[in-house]
């Protein structure tokens, strides 16, 4: 059992090795860079959609505010006349006008909020990008000078094992005659 087990073993680790070689680790990091900019992209998308949806929420809490600025004198007139069923109405129109206004300006400072945070997320992470593309550019020098030498080397003529023996002898017979 321990036999196959060590067979195995060894298999794996061939095949493994194998993969290595196939999945060009280069190849592996220019993959990443194009995952990490499409969802760098992705980011930068929705930031813009926040931005967006914040600039028209303070639209909305500004027109708010001016609709509660227009309630003031209706308000004046209803209770200079002594129509308090009128003065009521524009008085939950107010109060309605305010809650939205509150809700309108939390949700603003909500979107704002989210915005700084995925705009600082934004930063950083093409920051990385960048430390990320340095790397591969490293990486596929490394990977280009490697081939290189690989090829100068396998341009060397390889040593023949009669040509060893021969300069063996030679330097045998040089060592005797001293």
């Amino acid at each position: 059992m321990a036999l196959i087990t060590r067979v195995s073993r060894l298999f794996r680790a061939d095949v493994n090795a194998v993969l290595d070689r196939i999945e060009e680790p280069a190849s592996l990091l220019r993959q990443a860079v194009l995952d990490m900019e499409e969802a760098l992209a992705r980011d930068e998308e929705r930031a813009r959609r926040l931005a967006e949806a914040e600039r028209e929420q303070s639209l909305r809490v500004a027109e708010l505010e001016r609709a509660l600025g227009e309630l003031a004198e209706p308000l004046e007139l209803a209770f200079g006349s002594g129509r308090e069923d009128l003065a009521r109405t524009l008085i939950r129109r107010r109060l309605e006008s305010e809650q939205l206004q509150r809700l309108a300006a939390e949700r603003q400072a909500r979107l704002a909020r989210t915005l700084a945070e995925g705009k600082d997320r934004l930063a950083a992470n093409r920051e990385r990008l960048a430390q990320l593309r340095q790397r591969v550019e490293a990486i596929v020098g490394e990977a280009a000078a490697g081939r290189n030498e690989e090829r100068a080397m396998a341009l060397i003529p390889a040593v023949r094992e009669e040509d060893v023996e021969l300069a063996f002898l030679r330097e045998k017979a040089r060592r005797a005659a001293s």
